[in-house]
């Protein structure tokens, strides 16, 4: 029941849309729309009743004969078509068919293939991206290291750099840890929203490891770590696609501008503790965050 939980918090709490709740939980928007349609008749709302048990909630939604009639025609999941046009021998017909097994009262294939073309249209044009306030916040980690000494040993130990950039003001966050294992990586998040005052409406990482548990082009899973921060902060988090990086270009910009405002000024400055370093990154981080943009300077 934690996926349904998830599906009620993200769309009702967070306003989230169909599409971005199935990525980040990893199941089909139809499956997202059908946990939806059977809350609304079972009278629930956001946040659920305090004491609801899971099985209690599992009675009051998938009940016999619990499920809402279908309101109109369903439409195919265009994005699970799209991607199984691309196996050799799928057809448009093929899925058509399928489609009319489980919708048998659906669209016709001519009805079918016009939608899908007005679909691709819309999904194969190339938008600049614009970023409302608040909304995301993109994280990364540097392929960029540091250098930091052991005071006993004199021994050079390499410390990560982990990034991250607010989508409409570009205000940016960075600090040195040790690993990018979930610890510092989960960690890191919690500083940066201290640092931001607030918390994002999305947050947008790479498909490392500690982020996400199974990769995947379309709907990748969570770690279970993650996911739990995620609902503990409100947040919902929808990793950066595979092989999209138009998706991430926030934060690689942001790690372009940390490695050159930052790491280059501090290459030539020794670092005994962690400590000691993070204390000159965020010296240097708040001349980053105040630098004057380009289009200020050129409107004064």
């Amino acid at each position: 029941m934690r996926k349904v939980e998830e599906v009620l918090r993200l769309k009702w709490g967070a306003g989230r849309s169909a599409r971005e709740i199935a990525r980040v939980l990893g199941i089909g928007r139809t499956t997202v729309s059908e946990y939806l349609e059977r809350a609304e008749a079972a009278g629930l709302s956001w946040p659920l009743p305090e004491g609801l048990s899971a099985g209690e909630l599992e009675r009051r939604l998938f009940k016999p004969g619990g499920r809402p009639a279908e309101r109109g025609l369903v439409e195919p999941d265009f994005e699970v078509v799209h991607r199984e046009l691309r196996r050799k021998g799928v057809t448009l017909f093929l899925l058509w068919q399928e489609y009319r097994e489980r919708h048998p009262e659906g669209y016709s294939y001519s009805q079918v293939c016009a939608r899908y073309s007005v679909w691709k249209g819309r999904v194969d044009v190339v938008m600049r991206q614009s970023h409302r306030a608040g909304e995301k916040l993109f994280v990364d980690d540097a392929g960029q290291t540091a250098a930091v000494i052991d005071p006993g040993s004199g021994e050079l130990r390499t410390a990560q750099i982990f990034v991250a950039v607010l989508g409409a003001s570009s205000d940016t966050y960075a600090e040195a840890t040790w690993t990018q294992t979930l610890p510092d990586w989960i960690g890191a998040q919690v500083r940066t929203l201290a640092f931001l005052g607030g918390c994002p409406e999305i947050i947008v990482p790479d498909n490392l490891k500690s982020a996400v548990s199974k990769a995947h082009r379309y709907e990748p899973d969570l770690n279970p770590t993650y996911q739990d921060f995620a609902t503990h902060y409100g947040v919902a988090v929808i990793p950066a696609r595979v092989r999209k990086p138009r998706d991430k270009a926030k934060a690689e910009a942001g790690v372009l501008l940390v490695e050159r405002w930052i790491l280059a000024r501090l290459r030539h400055q020794e670092f005994f503790s962690l400590a000691e370093l993070n204390g000159a990154i965020a010296a240097h981080l708040q001349v980053l965050n105040t630098r004057p943009s380009r289009s200020s300077t050129a409107r004064a």
